[in-house]
């Protein structure tokens, strides 16, 4: 079985599709990344704004109390990622997410919730979020979603994951409506397989050989082909369309 799948959908050492070989925007320009966190609650923006404030490779920019709110501070400021709470007034966490990755697409977007129901998970995900947390969260596992979803990856929580890979079994969650299955080249099909191997753009471009751009360019064609937002969205399809191998699925160290 593809190590991604476990890695993907359980990841109780790795984050969701993220190893930690990646390398982050912010290691490479060495500037902070700038967050906007949303959430009704003050108390909890001030509790996250604390703990977060204390990383010096994160800078938070700003806050906002729903999704209208964050949607304005979005198209002022142009964070690198966004953390939102899913359950707000005035407009969601879902419908801001679906709204921000409509005009800004590479704003990333953490979802941070008191829930992990399937249905809140697979809405958020298909609003393109690039991860979920719970809100009993730590500071290391928040610290390190947020450099994981910056490097344009995507991070579950453990309990999220589990949902996720229950959704993906189940056929619940399908982030690709299509009447015609899309035609893959050899090359895109190996492209698919090594991103479910957890293989990073630059080691994807070592080994086929390729530059690091033009591997990007192959995985934005992949993912316009499947309708997919993001990397989770190309690994789901992959296993709902059967484009790996999913016989031996199961969770990381079971």
């Amino acid at each position: 079985m593809l190590t991604v799948i476990s890695t993907l959908l359980f990841p109780g050492t790795i984050s969701c599709l993220a190893s930690q070989k990646s390398v982050s925007p912010m290691d490479k320009l060495n500037t902070p990344v700038k967050v906007v966190i949303a959430d009704d609650h003050e108390m909890l923006r001030k509790g996250l704004r604390l703990l977060l404030e204390k990383q010096k490779e994160i800078e938070i920019i700003a806050e906002a109390s729903n999704g209208s709110e964050l949607i304005d501070v979005v198209e002022k400021l142009k964070p690198d990622v966004v953390i939102t709470d899913v359950k707000m007034p005035v407009m969601d966490g879902k419908e801001a997410c679906k709204t921000i990755k409509d005009k800004f697409p590479e704003i990333a977007v953490i979802a941070l919730s008191m829930f992990d129901e399937e249905n809140t998970i697979a809405e958020m995900l298909e609003a393109g979020a690039s991860g979920y947390l719970l809100k009993n969260t730590t500071k290391e596992e928040l610290t390190e979603a947020i450099k994981t979803v910056c490097a344009g990856e995507t991070y579950f929580s453990d309990a999220a994951s589990v949902k996720l890979f229950r959704l993906v079994s189940n056929t619940k969650l399908n982030p690709v409506k299509r009447s015609k299955a899309p035609h893959f080249t050899d090359k895109e099909l190996q492209i698919i397989s090594l991103i479910c191997k957890e293989y990073t753009n630059k080691e994807i471009a070592s080994e086929m050989k390729l530059s690091p751009r033009t591997v990007e360019e192959y995985r934005m064609r992949i993912q316009n082909k499947m309708e997919a937002k993001n990397m989770v969205g190309i690994v789901v399809y992959a296993i709902k369309n059967k484009l790996v191998n999913t016989d031996n699925c199961k969770p990381a160290g079971k």
